[in-house]
């Protein structure tokens, strides 16, 4: 395919290297991915084969500047496909992704590539070749990497390797489309107006959309990714609520998107691989390349949360009970129940009705007055929307961000709104990484699923919604203020347990008194929202922590132990599943009929897309730093540009061109206090 064919294959000529969405089709992505893949190996292939003693120009800085043409096209595409897929783009991933293994075995199995690196590393310690930090970090990370990836096994053995890489490749991809389309297909169908009471008219009326847009009559209710499903916490009709509930818990376990067999196949195959590389288990192998060092730190901290989580899940369950004798008197408590029992008594105890928030919380407001507005008073930074860029659907909103002293900082791509081509849950992306080397500035994008109201009448968000639009933005932040040579070092490009901790970090800002005041408004009257119900807002920070927290743990225990199971002890059939899920829960203590998981197996995509694999933890384990760099924070101003210029030079900036806790330390004075993680939640005992 030639150059003018297929935009990807040449650089953007748009501000910031925008890739030209308008001007790309689908069936320009896999080509261009895979003439980058073929042109990266032969980049790397010079610097295996240059006869010449190996320098930071000729290893470290060639091997950077390798690889353009398949980081834009890959950036592009996985920009595109998880916010706004089809059919073309279904195959092309399921088509790249055993290319990719493959390629990328083909890098961390050579052989020369890491003989080059060690011969640098040795006359760097002969006092031949100085390093710089980011170099010296840069060095050591990849010759981890192909060690961890294999190259010191046997020819036999990397036979194995190649085909485990490839085959579980395939497999997530799998779980990927299939739980997608299952999410789409238990959509509940709802023909009674009167079931739908609780909620709002622009609910309703949204509802009634999506059935049209499927072709059908009366009013659709679409799951999103999560067990807890949002209209869980205002529908009056039970019968309706138990639907909803049991269409979200039972994704995957049967019928034509059941993701059973995917899943036994997946964690048996990481287990093996895991086997192979010389590590006891999937986790151990994935610990040991973060933060926490080992599967056995992952689960001490998993345990010692667990069981006070769920005795204030329990006690929360009994402090429900006489409310709920009221609104359904001689019924059982049900999973089903507990959200909508528990808005019912957070409105009766603090006069706070998450309903009630909604017209407050309008999402303009809340964007430009609370999360652009927060970053300003750290940073400096400030956003201006470009109406001439566009992303790679009409709903995608393009900023542009400079310094105050107007100096461009980079891109910020907003996409909001739920759609069935979008995959649930919300989540930040990189289409151009920051770095200095090749004079690149950051474009960034972060997805969310917001209920897209009728034309002409606000987006109104719930609390929630609100946590999670400053949550995304404080990973962007992180893409957006990184300050690294290298491509590879920027940004998120760090731990998986530590990447979490700067978007955890902004969620603080939320209730700033300052941002809240301006962002916290009427949409219709102007009138800000009642102190009193502020207030509430911020001393009912603990009501429903048990829930909240059972339902996490939950997650990444169930997650945990399906990759720390021996490959001998693992599930060998696709209807095991359930057993093994159940035990799982009940060995870690958290089998709590009435707080389900967060994700249970059948549609957990961060544990069995890929990713996240062995890795949910790392939202606990983050949020253990976020607590403490939150409150060094509040002790010394909150939002002032000095904690922000701290916060940004000594962590944002640093992306992963240093050692992740190096940094935390830098920044911080010391390692963090878990104490401050266990106030927040509810779990300290004083």
């Amino acid at each position: 395919m030639s150059v003018d064919a297929n935009p990807l294959l040449q650089p953007s000529l748009l501000p910031y290297g925008l890739p030209d969405f308008a001007a790309i089709s689908d069936e320009h992505y896999q080509p261009a991915i895979e003439a980058g893949m073929a042109a990266q190996l032969a980049e790397l292939d010079a610097i295996a084969t240059d006869p010449g003693a190996p320098t930071v120009a000729s290893v470290i800085e060639a091997w950077e500047r390798s690889g353009e043409l398949l980081s834009r096209a890959l950036s592009a595409f996985y920009t595109k496909q998880p916010a706004d897929t089809n059919a073309v783009l279904d195959q092309v991933d399921e088509a790249i992704a055993p290319q990719l293994a493959a390629f990328s075995d083909a890098i961390y199995l050579d052989r020369r590539l890491y003989d080059r690196l060690v011969a640098l590393r040795d006359r760097v310690g002969l006092g031949e070749v100085s390093l710089d930090e980011q170099s010296a970090y840069w060095l050591k990370r990849k010759v981890e990497s192909f060690e961890r990836a294999g190259v010191n096994l046997d020819a036999e053995s990397q036979e194995r390797l190649r085909a485990l890489n490839g085959r579980i490749a395939e497999l997530q991809s799998a779980f990927g489309r299939v739980s997608l389309a299952g999410r789409n297909a238990v959509a509940v169908v709802v023909d009674d107006a009167a079931e739908l009471d609780g909620l709002s008219e622009a609910e309703i009326e949204a509802a009634r959309q999506v059935a049209t847009d499927r072709g059908l009559d009366g009013w659709v209710i679409e799951i999103t990714n999560t067990t807890g499903q949002r209209p869980l916490d205002v529908l009056t009709d039970r019968g309706l609520r138990g639907r909803i509930h049991q269409a979200a818990i039972g994704r995957g376990l049967g019928g034509e998107h059941d993701t059973r067999a995917i899943i036994v196949e997946l964690v048996r195959l990481r287990a093996e691989r895991a086997t192979l590389l010389g590590y006891a288990t999937h986790a151990d192998y994935a610990a040991a390349d973060g933060c926490a060092g080992s599967a056995g730190a992952v689960r001490d901290l998993l345990d010692r949360l667990s069981a006070p989580a769920v005795r204030n899940a329990r006690a929360e369950a009994v402090d429900m009970a006489p409310l709920w004798s009221q609104l359904q008197p001689g019924e059982v408590f049900a999973a089903e129940d507990w959200q909508f029992t528990s808005e019912r008594l957070r409105a009766q105890r603090y006069s706070l009705d998450e309903s009630a928030l909604r017209p407050y919380l309008e999402l303009e407001r809340v964007l430009h007055h609370g999360v652009f507005a927060a970053a300003t008073g750290l940073y400096g930074i400030t956003f201006t929307e470009r109406d001439d860029l566009h992303g790679y659907h009409p709903e995608v909103r393009v900023f542009e961000v400079v310094e105050a002293d107007g100096t461009p900082v980079g891109l910020f791509l907003g996409d909001f709104y739920a759609r069935p081509s979008k995959q649930g849950g919300a989540w930040m992306n990189s289409l151009v990484e920051q770095n200095h080397l090749l004079a690149q500035l950051p474009v960034v994008t972060n997805n969310s699923n917001l209920v897209k109201p009728p034309a002409g009448q606000p987006t109104l968000m719930s609390w929630d919604d609100v946590i999670t639009l400053f949550h995304e933005f404080g990973h962007a932040l992180h893409g957006l203020l990184s300050d690294v040579r290298y491509r590879s070092q920027s940004g998120t490009e760090t731990p998986r347990d530590f990447v979490e901790f700067p978007s955890q970090v902004n969620e603080m800002w939320a209730l700033e008194p300052s941002l809240l005041a301006d962002y916290a408004v009427h949409h219709a009257t102007g009138e800000p929202m009642p102190a009193a119900w502020v207030e509430t807002l911020r001393t009912s920070t603990l009501y429903g922590q048990g829930y909240k927290t059972t339902e996490y743990l939950g997650a990444a225990l169930l997650d945990h132990v399906w990759h720390s199971t021996a490959l001998d002890e693992l599930p060998t059939k696709p209807e095991q599943v359930e057993a093994f899920e159940a035990a799982a829960l009940a060995s870690a203590g958290v089998d709590y009929p009435l707080v389900p998981p967060r994700y249970r197996s059948g549609y957990f995509r961060h544990a069995f897309e890929g990713g996240y694999d062995a890795g949910y933890y790392a939202y606990i384990w983050s949020e253990v730093m976020d607590a403490d760099a939150s409150a060094f924070m509040l002790a010394n101003g909150g939002l002032t540009r000095e904690n922000g210029e701290r916060y940004r030079r000594r962590l944002l900036a640093r992306g992963g061109s240093i050692d992740a806790m190096a940094a935390y330390r830098d920044y911080r004075g010391g390692d963090p206090d878990v104490t401050f993680l266990l106030r927040r939640r509810g779990l300290h005992e004083d």
